[in-house]
């Protein structure tokens, strides 16, 4: 699937309205305008979701032992998101004979997500997300 920057673009703008009126973050601004472009694929969101998670629970681990705050942190995040989803997408095929479409959303997305997901609660991180996503999803099938 080509990337549709009209899409990106109405996800951005949409996100960025969002976090100014509720003050909750859908996972980052760049976040929703990737999973509405994968929505009619919904493995792909949710494989991405959950290397968000393994990163979450890696930075948890590690943050035992490390300081990780501010611009580390984010790093931190973000590089282990990348690295956990091309060991998940390495790994995949060996582990299911038919191809299930999980596939992680970008190298970035999943480090971003986990960094919202640490910053605020799980809850309604999640909820913003799915929300923006469909948003814009649907606006951008109406308008584009």
């Amino acid at each position: 699937m080509p990337l549709n920057y009209s899409s990106l673009f109405l996800g951005l703008v949409l996100a960025l309205i969002y976090v100014e009126l509720v003050g909750i973050s859908p996972g980052g601004l760049i976040v929703p305008g990737y999973f509405a472009l994968y929505l009619e694929q919904p493995w792909r969101p949710l494989a991405t979701i959950i290397i968000a998670f393994l990163t979450l629970a890696l930075y948890r681990l590690i943050s035992n032992y490390l300081i990780l705050f501010g611009r580390r942190r984010f790093v931190f995040m973000l590089l282990s998101g990348a690295v956990i989803g091309q060991l998940w997408t390495l790994a995949l095929p060996h582990l299911f004979s038919e191809p299930l479409g999980l596939k992680v959303i970008g190298w970035v997305i999943p480090g971003i997500l986990a960094s919202n997901l640490e910053r605020q609660k799980i809850l309604p991180t999640l909820g913003s997300l799915l929300f923006v996503s469909c948003l814009t999803f649907f606006l951008s099938k109406l308008l584009f």
